[in-house]
């Protein structure tokens, strides 16, 4: 349920409105746009029957949501969310690119990509130092070790670091050294973890799992922000379909669809969802063109040399190319963009507005 301020309401009737909601029992999310506030209540609205929220000062009107992902919803907060990390914007009209190796291996690969890949455009650097593998015996990353190289390679870019979090035991060691804390396919729905995420106050990146619905990824995007964190940021990797060229389905059509549902910014993993590497670069630049906020994409000079997904990383000259095609999308070239549809996104603009 939400209810939505008049114009002329202040910031007393605000305050005073939150109040009286909590006093209720309830809690509150409060999205100020440039015209109007809007109030979400989270929690079971059979416990608000009869309560007089029309009468309340400044309400202009109370309105249901029927989506069970309140504070993901767009409807609790209309205006797209803008992440700053470390100096790095996300959402709301601005692009991020997450690139480097799948595994962190050697610390003079690691500067070197990371070097490579800001030089081509990428804002952030991504490196697992935990990793997720199907057999018991393949490489499972080089834990802390991994994580010192990362803090060494952003001390010499300044790019803020992104790492996958696997584990609720390695939770202070990640939180001690990422900026980013990403939770992979597996850990999804792994609630408990999500819940201790909640309460770091440090930016997630939730992908789906492996055969997840949009509405459970949601839910469990919801999970993270009822923990008290603001900064989530929806990651595409595809799902596992009857279809077996690729690695995963990657539908880009959720792209849109996500940004019309929740206000938090949508990126897609071209690299999970392709599976080899002469798929990745026109993945990434599909779901870029569909209006994404950004992506998240594996390169190495040496993918027979790599730990893990070798199959899957980009050279780095692939990435430059890469790189160069998306900055010739309209929706990247943000002053073209603006002379000709103002601040709508891709989205928008196609779809009519949201």
């Amino acid at each position: 349920m939400i209810l939505v301020m008049s114009n002329n309401a202040t910031e007393a009737d605000i305050d005073s409105v939150a109040k009286q909601i909590k006093e209720w029992g309830h809690d509150v999310s409060i999205s100020k746009g440039e015209i109007q506030t809007i109030i979400g209540i989270i929690g079971d609205k059979q416990d608000l029957a009869g309560k007089p929220l029309h009468t309340l000062a400044g309400v202009e009107k109370v309105l249901e949501v029927s989506a069970p992902y309140k504070k993901a919803s767009r409807a609790f907060h209309p205006e797209d969310s803008t992440l700053d990390i470390a100096g790095v914007k996300i959402g709301g009209g601005h692009k991020s690119i997450i690139a480097g190796p799948c595994s962190v291996d050697s610390y003079e690969n690691l500067i070197n990509i990371a070097k490579s890949v800001q030089k081509a455009g990428a804002t952030m650097l991504r490196g697992g130092a935990f990793k997720p593998r199907t057999s018991p015996y393949s490489f499972q990353g080089k834990g802390k070790e991994g994580l010192e190289m990362l803090a060494e390679a952003r001390r010499e870019t300044g790019l803020p670091i992104v790492t996958e979090l696997m584990s609720e035991k390695d939770i202070d060691l990640v939180y001690q050294y990422t900026d980013v804390i990403q939770i992979g396919a597996r850990n999804m729905q792994n609630f408990a973890l999500l819940k201790e995420i909640g309460k770091l106050g440090k930016p997630v990146i939730l992908k789906n799992g492996i055969a997840s619905t949009v509405k459970e990824h949601l839910m469990s995007v919801e999970y993270v922000l009822s923990g008290g964190l603001q900064e989530v940021i929806i990651a595409l990797r595809g799902v596992r379909s009857y279809e077996t060229a690729m690695r995963n389905t990657l539908d880009v059509a959720l792209v849109p669809y996500l940004q019309k549902e929740t206000h938090l910014p949508v990126i897609v993993d071209p690299s999970h969802s392709a599976g080899k590497r002469e798929f990745v670069s026109a993945l990434g630049f599909a779901g870029m063109a569909a209006g994404a906020d950004g992506m998240i994409i594996e390169v190495h000079p040496c993918p027979s040399c790599a730990l893990s997904d070798g199959d899957q990383a980009l050279l780095p000259e692939d990435f430059d190319y890469l790189m160069e095609k998306i900055k010739v999308l309209d929706a990247w070239n943000q002053k073209e963009w603006k002379e000709k549809f103002g601040s709508k996104k891709t989205s928008d603009s196609f779809l009519g507005g949201k």
